[in-house]
């Protein structure tokens, strides 16, 4: 039984820990593969945020005619080549994935590479299951990094039809006519425009009266009754059964109307993602769960064991890149320096969601507020009020601020529009350094006539005392 001074599982956002800092350790790593080519680098790199957007962006491209008309230019689209897109990107990213594996196999005599699945089968003792056969290892510290996978709902019938996920609908062999995508967050969100924008005609199905309902009122009802223009949304509804149609899927659903039916090419499913904790057993490893099955940690990101950390998706209530990538620098603190360590700061935490319009947010919504009995103050600021926002002819873009009316304290910011995250980083800035308001807005000059205007309108228009 080999003993390490380390183990990480995972190679997303837990290979970083690693630097030069660590070579006199005895380190393993420990990666099954992430989506169907089981490549090495995690979630962000292989199937999320990084090739999302860059589909994305290639969305917002061939969107560009549409916008064109309102403007005086007259644009077409010729044609989406999607094996070209799709080859673009992931020529790229498999190259990053294939070099990090290999650089992890080969680059350092200090670090060992295991592939394959493993589970914990004592505290600080972990089994895994290689091409080679099966090993158990134990290690002074341990940091847990497995990330997540889809959700796959309880639907009978689903098992006997074809079920993308972001995992790999991105590898399509080709583009479908028709595809139908169950759930209105942030997942289901982005790839509707995507593949609507390259020509797909898109259904979107919910169970709640609202797409993106976890964001501010204001904002999940603009972008919904933009989404109910741009896509076939059916909200207020329950998948009965699935069952194969031809080459397609066919849905049965049941709404407010009563049942009704549904047929695509391709279905995916984007209903939310699951912590990898069950796979590892991390019971038997005498790690505790949080709600959802979420291994529990503290503000050091240690776990119920001495000698164990846990970061990102697997035990992070925020399931976001930014916020894996701090933890992280946390634990490779708290690991070299265990007599100083640090804690990790979820104050503020923005997030962002790249469908279109673009939406970004930080802080409380307006239902949050009511709903703790804050004292409050908001604006809402339109895209059109402002020169730039003229330029772009908008007429359904807006930021949303809530202050404390007597402090000037920004409490929340929520913007739909073009470039909401970039928009939003002042705020961000602002929120965690506890600028108010009222300084914000006139202790700095604002670019005229640039998109934060649209922002500095806002602060300024926020009806404090």
């Amino acid at each position: 039984m080999r003993h390490f001074d380390l183990v990480i599982i995972g190679s997303g956002s837990g290979n970083s820990i690693l630097d030069d800092r660590f070579d006199g350790w005895n380190v393993a790593i420990v990666e099954k593969g992430i989506g169907p080519n089981d490549a090495f680098g995690g979630t962000c790199l292989n199937v999320g945020c990084i090739p999302t957007k860059m589909f994305v962006h290639t969305a917002d491209t061939a969107s560009a005619p549409g916008t064109g008309t309102k403007l005086g230019v007259d644009l077409q689209l010729e044609s989406v080549r999607w094996s070209d897109i799709r080859d673009r990107i992931f020529g790229r990213i498999d190259s990053i994935s294939s070099g990090g594996e290999k650089f992890r196999a080969e680059g350092k005599d200090n670090i060992t590479l295991l592939q394959g699945n493993a589970h914990f089968t004592g505290v600080k003792q972990l089994t895994v299951h290689t091409d080679e056969g099966e090993e158990t290892i134990t290690a002074d510290r341990f940091v847990v990094a497995a990330g997540g996978r889809p959700t796959i709902p309880d639907i009978p019938g689903l098992d006997q039809v074809r079920v993308h996920t972001s995992d790999d609908v991105m590898r399509m062999a080709e583009l479908p006519e028709r595809m139908v995508i169950l759930g209105t967050g942030f997942i289901g969100a982005e790839f509707a425009h995507v593949f609507s924008a390259l020509g797909v005609e898109v259904t979107m199905i919910g169970r709640s009266g609202q797409a993106l309902r976890a964001e501010d009122e204001d904002v999940s009802a603009r972008f919904t009754e933009l989404a109910a223009d741009r896509w076939d949304l059916r909200l207020n509804r329950a998948v009965a059964a699935a069952e194969p149609a031809g080459d397609g899927v066919r849905l049965h659903l049941e709404g407010p109307d009563g049942a009704e039916t549904i047929e695509a090419d391709e279905l995916l499913v984007a209903i939310g993602r699951t912590p990898n904790s069950d796979l590892l057993d991390v019971a038997a490893g005498g790690l505790k769960s949080a709600v959802g099955g979420k291994i529990a940690v503290d503000a050091q990101q240690r776990t119920s064991v001495e000698g164990v950390w846990a970061l990102g998706d697997i035990s992070s209530d925020y399931e976001l890149k930014h916020v894996a990538n701090h933890e992280t620098r946390v634990v490779q603190h708290n690991l070299l320096n265990p007599d100083s360590p640090v804690e990790s700061d979820h104050l503020v935490v923005p997030h962002a969601v790249f469908s279109s319009p673009q939406i970004a947010a930080v802080g409380l919504t307006e239902q949050q507020a009511r709903e703790r009995g804050i004292n409050y103050v908001t604006k809402i600021q339109d895209y059109g009020a402002i020169a730039y926002g003229w330029a772009m002819e908008d007429t359904t873009g807006f930021a949303k601020l809530l202050a404390d009316p007597d402090t000037g304290r920004i409490l929340g910011a929520h913007i739909i529009g073009p470039q909401a995250p970039t928009l939003l980083q002042p705020i961000i800035q602002a929120m965690q350094f506890g600028l108010d308001a009222r300084t914000m807005a006139h202790g700095q000059y604002w670019i005229h006539p640039a998109m934060p205007e649209l922002i500095e309108n806002a602060l300024l228009g926020l009806p404090l005392n």
